[in-house]
Order: C-alpha cells, then structure tokens, then sequence
C-alpha cells in the first residue's frame, strides 16, 4: 500500500497543500504554476497504483481531483469567454494553451473508433461538454463531418458560453446541439445515440461513475458504443480512475494509455445485446472479456512511428 511517505506522494501532497490555500482557482500566474507543476509531476510514468493508496492518500487525491475540476471548468470559461469576442471563434482555438492535446486526443479517439465501428455514427452524445466543447468541435471539424453532436452539460451558462462558439459556424451551427440536462434525467433519449462520450469528470469518484455508466447501460441501444476517459498511473490523481470491471452491461474492447502530454487514457466499450431472459428493466450482464489484442499500427499517423501509447489487453489489466 502506497503511503505519504512514498517521494512521488510526498511532491503531490506538497502541490495540493499550496493549491488548496490558494483564494481563487481562476487561471492566474500563481493557479497556471502551481497546476503546471501538478500535471508535470503526475505526467511521467510510474509505479503507483492509486487504487492501492492508504486511506489519508485517498482523501486527499479526492479532493486534488475536485480542485482539478473546478480550475479546469475556470479555465475553460476564461477561454471561452475570450473567443466568444471573435467574430468567428473556432479560427481562434488555437489560443487555448492545451488545444494541441485535444487535436491529439481527438485523433486517438476518432482513431479507436474506426478501428471498432465500420460505420459512421449518425447521431453522437457527449456528456460533460463543458463552456469550451473542444472535443465535440474537433471531431465535428476534422473526424466526422457528417455526424451531428448532442451536448450534455448539467451548467446551464456552460449551453450558452458554447453555443456562442458555434453559432457564427454555417456547418457545425446546423450539426452540434447542445442540451442542460443532468445525463441521469435522460432516458429513451440515449437510445438515439450510436456514440456516447463520457467526459472524465462526469461523476468524480467511483460510487459516481458506476451509477453513471450503470444508468448508461440501462437506457444506451444494444450495440452502441461508450467512451470513456480514464487515467493511469500518478495521472489518477488529477481524473478519476474507471476500473473495467465497473462497466457491467458493456464488452470492452481496448484501453489505450498514453505516456506523452495527452493525459487521459480512453476506454472504448460496446452495449450489449439485450439478453432474452433479461427484462428491460434488467438489461445488466456479467462483463465479457474480449480475445487478446495488440494493434498499434493504426496510431502511427498520430504518434509519428514514435509508440507513445500502449495498448493493454484486457485480461491483463483485470489480473
């Protein structure tokens, strides 16, 4: 069991101390250092497994977790607020300053998903869409270009920063909608969907997650397909951590950890058929695991033939 003492621990507890003593999370020089810090000391790869902290750890990468998010949601409506100035916003993202990796990870993603469906998505959801839908945007852009995008986000001034951002765009104004809505209130809804995207801090610890991914598999169409953002390693203290044993009612087909400046790992997982001895008030089946796998070819025009990610295969990442 990793404890306080562990050096790597020991910096992160450091950066949270001074990260929770600060008088605001809004991006200043002091907030843009001390989280410059964080991501950077949780980036590299190592041995820590945060599932296997002690109790005082957990606590507080609990909280770490709940501070990340909120910088994260002021950094956002700083940039969102921003490029809504523009008199056409989505020619300016690039001045958000981790545009770059939402370029990168929105390739990965898009990279995933071709690999597992052989048709394009018509209809796409992403719960958590926040005042910069940065994802949506790229795919919507550069990925899929015929897909149309419902936004989910329970913020209502989150609808209304977006929206801004898009409004001025004769292609994605037509194609990307966005909806304040709580996901759990969404029900027969989700069964429109062929893709839902779950934002990493949509349910912030794992008790949230699993009611969020079960009401998914509940109201989800048989065979449509979940991704999911996770972390790995010390990055499972800046974004929840989802366990694959956790998505009941979904067969996941791969788990992909990146080891560059991208810091989510992705989970692609596919509704199941609807079992015939199940009722549809029951749709929850044991999980399935799939055959191993091991496919990083179709991620060289991302990686530039440098393997900067590893695929795990699933039996692996359960043993």
């Amino acid at each position: 069991m990793v404890c306080e003492k562990d050096p790597l621990v020991q910096k992160i507890t450091d950066l949270y101390d001074q990260i929770s003593t600060l008088d605001s999370l809004k991006p200043s020089k002091d907030v843009n250092m001390l989280f410059t810090q964080l991501v950077l000391t949780c980036m590299p790869p190592t041995h820590i497994d945060v599932t296997k902290l002690c109790k005082k750890v957990q606590q507080m990468r609990s909280k770490l977790i709940r501070l990340c998010s909120e910088a994260e949601g002021l950094l956002e409506t700083h940039f969102s607020t921003i490029l809504a100035s523009y008199d056409n916003p989505l020619h300016h993202l690039n001045i958000f300053p981790y545009y770059t990796n939402y370029l990168k990870l929105s390739q990965l993603e898009f990279n995933i998903l071709t690999k597992h469906c052989s048709n394009v998505p018509n209809k796409v959801a992403f719960v958590g869409s926040g005042p910069l839908p940065l994802t949506s945007i790229v795919l919507a852009s550069f990925h899929l270009k015929t897909t149309s995008f419902h936004n989910y986000d329970i913020d209502p001034s989150a609808k209304s920063k977006a929206l801004r951002l898009v409004s001025s765009d004769p292609d994605l104004s037509r194609r990307m909608f966005f909806h304040t809505t709580d996901i759990m209130d969404v029900t027969n809804g989700l069964k429109e969907y062929d893709v839902v995207f779950l934002a990493a801090l949509v349910g912030m610890d794992k008790d949230e997650k699993v009611r969020v991914v079960e009401h998914l598999a509940k109201y989800m169409n048989p065979g449509a397909v979940l991704m999911l953002r996770s972390a790995h390693g010390a990055r499972g203290f800046l974004y929840p951590v989802v366990d694959p044993c956790d998505l009941r009612g979904f067969q996941v087909l791969s788990i992909f950890h990146p080891t560059d400046e991208v810091i989510n790992s992705v989970i692609i997982a596919r509704k199941f058929p609807m079992p015939k001895h199940r009722s549809a008030e029951h749709p929850v089946g044991p999980m399935k695991l799939p055959n191993k796998c091991f496919d990083i070819d179709m991620l060289n025009p991302l990686l530039n033939h440098v393997n900067l990610m590893e695929e795990l295969d699933i039996e692996d990442q359960l043993s």
